[in-house]
């Protein structure tokens, strides 16, 4: 029982990052790259990674070191990897990660200049590369990206877009934990080179500023994945701006949600309809809250569960609130 006592006494006064944590090394092309350590002196510390101030998680989508996860600057001693468009990277976050509810997502943004040294990541214009909401099954106990990424090796393979113009790139992997509420942001950056690339510019509608790109409101932020309503709904609204290559409207300086059942390619154009499909307003159905009701392209079920009502986000999605 002594032991026990002692034991305990000593997980009790463990520092509470340990349930927690961050992208901690990378792989590109077949060469790994040391992250950074929050918790070493930066004394010393060197690699491709931006500095990183902790493994507690960020709780607000407007918290100044929500571009990745410090104050934006670059590292005393800071490395850029080379790596060619088309090319795989793969983020290693501390194993086991802990938080299997949740999105991943990969962002870019260019740098201006030769380099991205001196740059604030918070001036940056960030496009989407990547992401991965609910994969399957229910809000409440569905598979998501995050539980796809423990899988993984505690792992996420993002593959920088061959249609990406060269030039110099940060690169933002993130998860988002979604079993408490507030949501808990995970985002942590890296420098790149991309050589080889194509000649796609994102558009206007798919650039977003950290913070900027989320907002406290956001559905896929607020969502309670233990609500009742969440044991039957089969969508989730990734937070952020549309996908890069993909056909997007306008979107507002939160974004515009995405609806996913699967992680979705960067590289593949949507396909959508040309006739806008407008939302129902007042039949009773099947939809449950915050599930996808309408938008252009959209087949599925209209009527939403009572007492909500099929709200009309924009031309693409319309939304159970």
């Amino acid at each position: 029982m002594v032991f026990k006592l002692s034991a305990l006494i000593a997980l009790a006064t463990l520092p509470k990052a340990l349930a927690h944590g961050g992208v901690l090394s990378y792989n590109i092309g077949g060469t790994t790259y040391q992250g950074w350590n929050p918790y070493n002196s930066p004394t010393g510390q060197t690699g491709i990674e931006r500095p990183w101030s902790s493994y507690n998680p960020i709780l607000s989508p407007t918290d100044p070191t929500i571009a990745c996860n410090d104050d934006g600057t670059s590292g005393a001693v800071q490395l850029t990897a080379t790596v060619k468009a088309g090319t795989p990277i793969i983020a290693y976050w501390n194993q086991v990660w802990p938080h299997p509810y949740g999105p991943m997502l990969t962002y870019l943004a260019q740098c201006p200049g030769t380099t991205c040294t001196g740059v604030n990541a918070n001036t940056l214009k960030w496009f989407k590369i990547d992401q991965s909401g609910l994969i399957s099954g229910t809000v409440y106990n569905g598979y998501w990206g995050s539980g796809k990424m423990i899988d993984q090796n505690s792992s996420w393979t993002t593959t920088i877009p061959a249609t990406v113009p060269s030039g110099n790139y940060m690169i933002r992997f993130e998860t988002i934990a979604l079993h408490s509420l507030p949501a808990q942001f995970y985002p942590e950056c890296a420098q790149l080179t991309i050589t080889g690339g194509g000649t796609l510019a994102p558009t206007a509608a798919q650039l977003v500023t950290f913070p900027g790109a989320y907002s406290a409101t956001d559905p896929g932020l607020t969502i309670d994945i233990y609500s009742n309503a969440a044991q039957t709904q089969t969508t989730y609204p990734i937070p952020g701006p549309p996908l890069y290559g993909s056909a997007s409207s306008p979107t507002s300086s939160a974004g515009t949600p995405a609806t996913t059942p699967a992680t979705t390619p960067a590289t593949t154009p949507a396909t959508v309809s040309s006739t806008p499909v407008s939302a129902p307003t007042g039949t009773p159905g099947t939809v449950a809250q915050y599930g996808q009701c309408g938008g252009t392209g959209w087949a599925g079920a209209t009527g939403c569960l009572s007492p909500f009502a099929c709200t009309v986000v924009n031309a693409y999605y319309s939304q159970c609130l």
